[in-house]
């Protein structure tokens, strides 16, 4: 597993024409969740909140990983399935070729942000 100081050197070393979609998710994590703290965790880029792990994100070979806990995907998948997004487990896999369904995202992040601060 490759390591990484912080999200920026995660942006810099990716592909170039990857750079984009990460900028896009790390300023649309940033907007939801303002007092999250950005970290790299399991390698990949990560906001935890109150020190537990929110989402993950991480640029694949084929697709664009997202990872917001088995939670996250369960809540969601009827939504998942209807738009075709594959998925799996904990892990849901956005095609390059298509852009990031915001709407879609801004949702289990705030499902994801309410479930957190329950488990204090």
């Amino acid at each position: 597993m490759k390591t990484y100081k912080n999200i920026n050197e995660y942006i810099k070393k990716a592909p170039k024409e990857h750079q984009g979609v990460l900028v896009l998710m790390r300023e649309t994590l940033q907007k939801l969740v303002p007092q999250g703290e950005e970290v790299i965790r399991y390698g990949m880029p990560t906001v935890q909140v109150d020190g537990k792990n929110l989402v993950h994100y991480a640029v694949m070979k084929k697709h664009f990983g997202f990872y917001p806990t088995p939670s996250g995907v369960t809540a969601f998948e009827p939504e998942l399935k209807k738009a075709g997004i594959d998925y799996s487990k904990g892990c849901i896999r956005f095609p390059y070729h298509k852009p990031l369904p915001i709407p879609l995202i801004t949702k289990i992040v705030k499902f994801r942000l309410k479930e957190v601060k329950s488990e204090k």
